[in-house]
């Protein structure tokens, strides 16, 4: 009787030793041990990507084909809704101010995410501080074109002809401040010409007057070129990139050319406003990934001249700093400004 009464009070102080041991080390670890958070329920209602450019263009196309494979990933609709307006300005203060749940996403580009901080004295969004990175999606170079009956087939041609007409050589771009603006201006400091830059307000304009010789050049998207240079009415000069294109393989690249270091271009990034939750920025990564890699998506761009980079959400601040400090020289230096 005494040994069994001896055993319970031992086994008692054991058990109540043991609890406060477990209390007093519980406040060091972390609270996620002890309390899981519940799976994200998401998506469970359509998601709206919202694209800050008319209907039919590059960022258009790109951004309605992303949209029905990512549906597929996320088993929900993906509607795109065009925002064009003040250089793309009027969809990225859209998306600043949406709520931080996801359902909002955007279709940034350089023009959005970089080089429109440098343009705007003032803008209504910060593209430093108000989105949240999802993935880099894809950069293009652009293709320095000429009009058929330009009497020139080259970089070096064009270079000589133009030093011959200081004053008589113009380019056209899609408007101030825009990346075939820039890419232009880009030229002619490394080309040591004078042109004068036209902007016109878009790319079909801007391709008429070109196919017109109203203006003698024009740095365009392959996409929007395309089609004009299969068909004669355009000539190739020179890509803007630093390698060439499967497109126009007998088209060297300007830095080849002659002007090494020269590149200039389009991109194309996800995002989100800022303070949405990670986990579901975390998903949308992985889906937005998983689609990027598929051959056929790969295939489809490339047929754009869109060379797919998908990466890490932390990538699209990084690219996009790095972007702002390799315009803002020439910005300021041209005196480039726009107005809201």
């Amino acid at each position: 009787m005494q040994y069994r009464m001896n055993l319970k009070r031992r086994l008692t102080v054991s058990l109540a030793t043991t609890a406060a041991l477990l209390t007093s080390v519980s406040w060091m670890l972390p609270s996620a041990v002890w309390a899981q958070p519940a799976a994200i329920s998401y998506p469970t209602k359509p998601i709206r990507l919202v694209v800050p450019f008319p209907a039919g263009g590059a960022t258009d196309i790109f951004a309605r084909t992303l949209s029905q494979k990512l549906a597929e990933k996320l088993g929900s609709t993906v509607v795109v809704e065009n925002k064009p307006g003040a250089g793309g300005t009027l969809g990225s203060d859209l998306v600043a101010k949406s709520p931080a749940d996801g359902y909002t996403l955007f279709m940034g580009s350089s023009a959005s995410l970089a080089v429109n901080s440098l343009l705007y004295s003032k803008l209504p969004y910060d593209p430093n501080t108000d989105f949240a990175g999802i993935t880099m999606l894809a950069a293009s170079p652009l293709v320095m074109v000429v009009p058929a009956s330009l009497p020139v087939n080259n970089i070096k041609e064009f270079v000589e002809y133009a030093k011959r007409r200081p004053d008589a050589i113009n380019f056209a771009s899609v408007g101030n401040g825009s990346p075939l603006h820039l890419a232009g201006e880009l030229f002619k400091i490394a080309a040591g010409i004078e042109m004068t830059h036209v902007p016109y307000n878009g790319s079909a304009p801007a391709l008429t007057a070109l196919m017109g010789s109203q203006v003698q050049t024009m740095f365009d998207i392959v996409l929007s070129s395309n089609p004009h240079i299969q068909s004669g009415k355009l000539r190739a000069l020179g890509v803007t990139g630093n390698k060439g294109l499967a497109l126009l393989p007998n088209v060297p690249t300007i830095a080849a050319s002659g002007y090494p270091g020269y590149e200039a271009g389009i991109w194309f990034a996800l995002v989100l406003p800022k303070a949405t939750p990670a986990a579901i920025v975390a998903r949308l990564n992985s889906e937005v990934t998983k689609v990027l890699s598929e051959p056929a998506m790969k295939a489809r761009f490339d047929g754009l001249a869109l060379e797919l980079i998908p990466g890490p959400a932390d990538e699209v601040s990084k690219y996009a700093a790095r972007e702002q400090t390799r315009w803002s020289r020439l910005i300021r230096e041209k005196g480039i400004r726009l107005e809201p």
